[in-house]
């Protein structure tokens, strides 16, 4: 059996090359599907139910994305080898209407091939969380930012061009079916058992049903984005209201950042909170022991959490619906080896626990900067009770700040 081409036969390597890129598309394409239906209910589930069912649909994922880098290297395998080796030509490339078809449906699958998983990849590159691809090679790719816009954009295009592979798979297996069971000759035949057979003298030349193939592509994509729906954040009920200013304190916040993360499967997920105040009190003469005062009052609802947000926004997570809120209340330190110290309580999802960290200050006239770091355990707050295993949700979630602020 050769494993090389030649004008009238496939050999071993592209048939397997074929074969293998068949399989991997028709698990990956269902799968993805199948996953992304039970992503679609776990809003609507509870507890222990909502645990497995992210679980299982984060497995799915993960396989579906893992098969899909997998038809990327494959598919470019397949590239390589047929550059080198001579293709046998088309069997009736002398009915030229179809012959030209063939040849369009034939560019359109080797451009979808790579274009589907490619907008998948970097729709999950550009996107924080959930479903890591299952090697050990990272989850990043070179010159794409973790973007929502980003990834809005490249899920949109997967989804049309996904479509798009589905009908081209259809064309393709049933123009296979018609050459063998219609037309009896020998098309299927040489990708099965690798037959030999010349093509015929006439064939339809490669520059018209790739530029076909191009034009149909760009107006799949088109189409995708130009019919994409509304971005889930902005359909549904309405923001919740932004926060009234911070009254008291002697400091007044003039830019900060409250930032948050999370490891899920593995993975540390980031995000921020866009709307926050604190009232700060601070004695910077004050003699070692309670120096001041703050509270941190948090809008839940305006965290961002890569994929994850609406999950963790749920009602089994930070039930930003019913406790919009979190407040931190704590005394601020002055130690007497000259750090600080913030020793309170965190209120958050209607549960209060002691918080207590270390952080930096440096004060430069009516201008100071502080910055810190901390953990809180989630179970302490009830934050996903129905997940009971690390491997899914880690109970040590992060937390940090910085903020610069004016003498009030």
């Amino acid at each position: 059996m050769p494993l090389s081409d030649s004008p009238a036969h496939y050999g071993a390597v592209t048939r397997a090359i074929h074969w293998l890129t068949a399989l991997l598309i028709l698990l990956a394409w269902p799968l993805g599907l199948y996953a992304h239906a039970l992503a679609e209910e776990i809003p609507h589930l509870t507890g222990a139910e909502q645990a497995a069912r992210v679980t299982l649909t984060a497995t799915l994922f993960s396989v579906h994305k893992t098969m899909g880098v997998a038809v990327v290297l494959v598919s470019v395998l397949r590239l390589l080898w047929a550059w080198v080796q001579p293709r046998p030509g088309l069997v009736k490339g002398d009915h030229k209407t179809e012959a030209l078809a063939a040849e369009t449906v034939h560019y359109l699958l080797y451009a979808l091939l790579i274009a589907v998983p490619v907008t998948g990849w970097i729709h999950h590159a550009a996107t924080a969380g959930f479903a890591p691809i299952l090697w050990p090679f990272g989850q990043s790719l070179p010159f794409v930012p973790q973007s929502e816009t980003v990834a809005a954009l490249f899920t949109t295009l997967h989804w049309a061009l996904a479509w798009a592979l589905a009908v081209v798979l259809v064309l393709h297996i049933a123009g296979a079916l018609k050459h063998h069971v219609i037309d009896r000759d020998a098309t299927l035949r040489r990708m099965l058992r690798g037959a030999a057979v010349e093509g015929s003298a006439t064939q339809p030349g490669h520059a018209l049903p790739a530029g076909a193939a191009l034009v149909l592509l760009l107006a799949v994509a088109g189409a995708g984005i130009a019919l994409r729906p509304s971005a889930p954040e902005a359909a549904g009920s309405a923001p919740a209201p932004a926060l009234q200013a911070a009254q008291g304190g002697d400091w007044q916040v003039t830019e900060g950042a409250l930032s948050l993360a999370v490891t899920q499967f593995g993975n540390v997920v980031e995000g921020q909170f866009a709307d926050w105040t604190a009232e700060i009190e601070w004695d910077e003469d004050a003699a070692p022991g309670v120096a001041g005062h703050v509270t941190v009052t948090v809008s839940i609802p305006s965290l961002t959490l890569g994929s994850v947000t609406s999950q963790a926004l749920g009602g089994d997570f930070l039930a930003a619906e019913e406790h919009p809120t979190a407040i931190f209340d704590a005394d601020l330190l002055k130690l007497e080896n000259g750090g600080q110290r913030a020793e309170g309580t965190l209120t958050l999802r209607g549960e209060t626990a002691p918080l207590a960290f270390p952080f930096e200050l440096a004060i430069d006239g009516d201008s100071a900067t502080a910055s810190a770091d901390f953990t809180l355990d989630r179970r302490d707050f009830g934050v996903g009770a129905g997940m009971t295993d690390e491997s899914s949700v880690a109970f040590a979630v992060s937390g940090g700040f910085e903020l610069t602020a004016v003498r009030d």
